[in-house]
């Protein structure tokens, strides 16, 4: 039955394919003329979910992003359009939609393409002329999709020479060559330059009479001996030629000497043709940091050197976070639009398809369904072990996280994807020799799991749950998916056919582990993929349903790009799950809310015609490139300075000292705040009662001060430092922060036993925090979510008509989520007219502890609203000390020694 499903799928995509948005019955009656027309023998049900397929392949919809461009951008596209034959592109399209690309999603794609391409110079220009620029997507977004269009599109127009850099690891480069082969190229580049009969592939079998040439293959990177068997100049061929690389000084070492020799005229001074880089790995920490700076440096060094060898060139560096080296690397912002591949000519940023599975849905929107906690690590694998660690048995909750992996691959099966790739993530360490250990404990206990199914799980239902193992499948199916409509009995029948394939593989620099997905196109690969640095960037896991993440970064670029979970699950993303630390989950929160604001400010900019570098110059004030800076810079031992600014943030002293001596100081703090009001006419007794808490309005400034003054900060919590935050305030308050709104946090919750407390001259029930699991005897981590305040508390104070404002705007943005009821408190800083302090008094501890004897531990946050002062930053000075000792212990092997082929 399965190729008469997959016959009939064809069948009906072909038609579906040239209608723009077919209705439900559409997709239906075409399902139902084809099964009677080609008397397919595929059942009613095996129908119905071939149409519910195709219901979200073709309710997909796409936006195109914001667009940042110079003010000397001059358009050429459109004068040129009829002039260009559309050879290549026409070609990649019809791939798309052979892979299930929906109409709409494909106009959207051609759409951003042809005004990346416009960005681009008119490659028949006279030279000699240079353009820099860089595309914003989501982690595994289809950002190799976007740019193999643009450079099918780019050929077309008449670029003669594309160089893709990708990224510093073999396997990387090699995946990213198997793609531009099957989009751009058409033929397997695996096969000799002699083999006459090289296989076609992808876009080759609709038409391979114009195939370009490359220099490089699947299986090899760039080098001279290669390229001088291929043979021919540049100049002579009819064709574009292609080269995908790694970012290695050797290779573009190699690169350079042979265009020199080969193929520059004037003395080996320049080349005679337009030339497009795409750099996949723009953001400069994907190079080796073993090096630092320097490093950094000279590739791009090298970079700029290629470039300045055509007399006619483009670089468009490509990255999946906003929060790039380029902008927030650089110690000035001179330096920063000084450096040479800055993107002065144009931004874009990628807006994903509805159906992309990213950080905004697993960590905003759908948490409790996908996310679960790991607490059993420690005793086995501890988050902080050492090289020569001993792995002699796995977690309990990495043992739930494979049976669930088998159970939904087993749905999947049912739901009829027999032939499709199913993988699995684990990077629990950043040591190749403990990664090694732990693949082997899982190839034992998946041998365990083949073992059960295969000897019991054809048995009846009783039976064969009398067998543990598949006992403790049942229980992963009940845990996790008995509410998606598979039944029981239909995932036993195909628990077998499910598990049997699995294999663990490790994938590393050092590792001998395949994830060649190209070689089991027909049969679909399962795997278990255990890393660390290698499956952190750029590599892409087919078909990826589970993973587990036993880390705890804290480096903003590492973290987005640790999540190979992001992509697109057609049909099964119901069935993704995600293990990691609750630490680690607060941290992409935190982190999905802060690249959401840039986006949300590069919109706005594009609507105030900004330019590059002004988005720039954003990127860098933002109150979490702090961190960012410090945490890249942590190694060093260096003071870091940055400049940021504080309007449209909030602020909050999220890690706390820990010390009796502080924590008392900081009480006294609190109640000399108190008593200071009631100086100025405000008492505490006076406030109001609100949702979640007492309220004041029109609290002077002073009194906030004085307290930001006397508060003891932990160095942990860098953006409360308050030198920066008072200076800060102190510029503006003779205006929009003269007057304040403050808020006394109070529960509402009265059955935990929390400390009521009477010390501010109103009764305040603490709110409960767990102290977070880098929490000492001298730090206090609030929780290990990185938040302190309640979500809704910015909406304290705010006038109702102005809150509804902000929510009907909301809910008009790309960002609104219809299924979820709350909003995010970000959107309410645009209408506040008042600064909002909150003071917290906490009680510290778990769930279910009797904490009425305790005292308050204090902290605070403050919203503030826009700010309409020009050059709205303030100066912070970070000694990474404190970041060195808490977090020096993340960096991976693979980090720090890359591959030196």
């Amino acid at each position: 039955m399965v190729d008469n499903l997959e016959n009939l799928e064809i069948a009906v995509e072909g038609f579906l394919a040239k209608e723009p948005s077919p209705t439900p019955e559409r997709i239906r009656e075409l399902i139902r003329n084809f099964r009677v027309i080609e008397s397919c023998a595929v059942d009613d049900a095996a129908a119905e979910h071939l149409a519910r397929k195709f219901e979200t392949r073709h309710g997909v919809t796409m936006t195109i992003g914001a667009m940042l461009t110079d003010r000397e951008y001059e358009p050429w596209l459109d004068a040129q359009r009829s002039k260009i034959n559309p050879y290549y592109w026409e070609r990649y399209k019809k791939l798309l939609g052979e892979k299930g690309f929906s109409g709409q999603v494909m106009a959207t794609m051609d759409n951003v393409t042809d005004r990346i391409l416009g960005l681009l110079e008119n490659p028949l220009k006279d030279g000699p002329w240079d353009r820099r620029g860089m595309v914003v997507g989501h982690v595994q977004s289809g950002k190799t999709a976007n740019y193999t269009g643009l450079i099918c599109k780019a050929a077309d127009a008449g670029y003669r020479l594309i160089v893709v850099i990708a990224g510093i690891h073999n396997n990387l480069r090699n995946q990213t060559q198997l793609r531009i082969d099957e989009g751009f190229v058409g033929r397997d580049s695996a096969r000799r330059v002699s083999d006459r009969e090289r296989r076609v592939i992808g876009v080759g079998r609709f038409d391979s009479t114009r195939q370009p040439w490359t220099f490089t293959t699947s299986v090899r990177d760039f080098n001279k001996l290669g390229a001088e068997q291929v043979g021919g100049k540049l100049s002579d061929l009819s064709v574009p030629a292609v080269f995908v690389i790694k970012k290695n000084g050797g290779t573009l070492k190699n690169l350079l000497e042979w265009l020199k020799e080969y193929n520059a005229r004037g003395g080996g001074k320049t080349v005679d043709a337009p030339m497009l880089v795409i750099d996949d790995e723009a953001d400069n920490a994907s190079i080796n940091i073993k090096h630092g700076k320097s490093e950094v440096s000279r590739i791009n060094g090298q970079i700029r050197d290629l470039l300045s060898m055509f007399e006619r060139s483009c670089y468009v560096g490509y990255t999946a976070t906003p929060f790039a080296n380029i902008f927030i690397s650089p110690d000035s912002d001179d330096e920063m639009r000084g450096e040479d591949l800055f993107p002065r000519n144009f931004i874009v940023s990628l807006d994903p398809p509805t159906n992309y599975f990213g950080a905004n849905r697993v960590f905003l929107n759908d948490a409790k369904a996908v996310v679960r906690h790991i607490e059993d690590n420690e005793d086995l694998l501890s988050l902080k072990h050492t090289k020569d660690t001993l792995v002699t048995a796995l977690p309990q909750s990495l043992i739930e996280a494979i049976r669930t992996f088998v159970v939904a691959r087993a749905i999947r099966m049912a739901r009829g994807h027999e032939n499709q790739h199913s993988s699995m993530l684990v990077n629990a360490s950043r040591f190749t020799d403990v990664q090694r250990q732990i693949r082997n404990e899982i190839h034992g206990k998946l041998e365990s799991i083949q073992a059960s199914v295969r000897v019991n799980g054809a048995l009846p239902t009783v039976q064969a749950l009398k067998d543990p193992e598949i006992a403790e499948l049942h229980a992963a199916w009940k845990k996790e998916y008995s509410g998606t409509g598979a039944e029981w009995p239909e995932v036993q029948k195909r628990l077998h056919e499910a598990a049997s394939p699995i294999r663990a593989v490790e994938v590393n620099s050092r590792s001998s582990g395949s994830l060649n997905y190209t070689d089991h196109e027909k049969t679909g690969l399962a795997v278990i993929a255990v890393g660390g640095f290698s499956l952190s960037r750029g590599l892409t896991l087919e078909g990826l349903m589970v993973s587990y993440f036993l880390r705890n970064s804290m480096m903003y670029d590492t973290l987005m790009q640790m999540g190979r979970w992001f992509g697109y699950r057609p049909d099964y993303d119901d069935l993704c799950r995600v293990w990691m630390p609750e630490a680690a989950e607060g941290w992409y929160r935190h982190i999905a809310e802060s690249i959401e604001e840039l986006r949300e400010e590069m919109r706005q900019m594009e609507e105030a015609n900004a330019t590059p570098e002004e988005f720039g110059l954003k990127v860098r004030s933002h109150p979490d490139t702090l961190i960012v800076t410090a945490r890249n810079k942590m190694g060093s031992g260096e003071q870091v300075v940055v400049n940021i600014g504080l309007g449209n943030s909030f602020v909050e002293t999220t890690v706390l000292k820990r010390e009796d001596e502080a924590l008392e100081a900081n009480r006294i703090t609190a109640r000399r705040f108190s008593e200071q009001l009631a100086s100025v006419g405000l008492p505490t007794s006076e406030a109001r009662a609100v949702t979640g808490g007492w309220f004041l309005r029109d609290v002077p400034v002073q009194p906030i001060l004085d307290f930001i003054l006397g508060f003891q900060n932990h160095p942990g919590s860098m953006l409360s430092d308050p030198g920066p935050v008072r200076r800060y305030i102190e510029k503006r308050r003779d205006g929009e922060l003269a007057d304040w709104d403050v808020l006394f946090a109070s529960s509402s919750r009265q059955d935990h036993k929390p400390i009521v407390d009477n010390s501010l001259g109103i009764q305040i029930t603490c709110q409960r925090r767990r102290a977070g699991g880098k929490s000492n005897s001298k730090t206090l981590m609030i929780t290990d979510n990185q938040r302190v305040a309640s979500r809704g508390v910015e909406k304290t104070g705010i006038d109702p008509e102005k809150a509804a404002q902000a929510e009907e705007l909301f809910r008009n943005s790309p960002d609104f989520n219809p299924e979820s009821t709350n909003f995010p408190d970000k959107i309410y800083r645009s209408v506040r007219t008042r600064p909002l302090l909150i003071i917290h008094l906490l009680s510290i501890g778990e769930a279910g502890d009797d904490l009425s004897a305790q005292l308050p531990s204090v902290a605070w946050s403050i919203s503030f609203p826009r700010t309409d002062v020009d050059e709205a930053r303030v100066e912070y000075v970070v000694n990474t000390t404190w970041l060195r000792e808490n977090f020096r212990d993340e960096l991976d092997e693979d980090e720090m020694e890359g591959d030196d082929e």
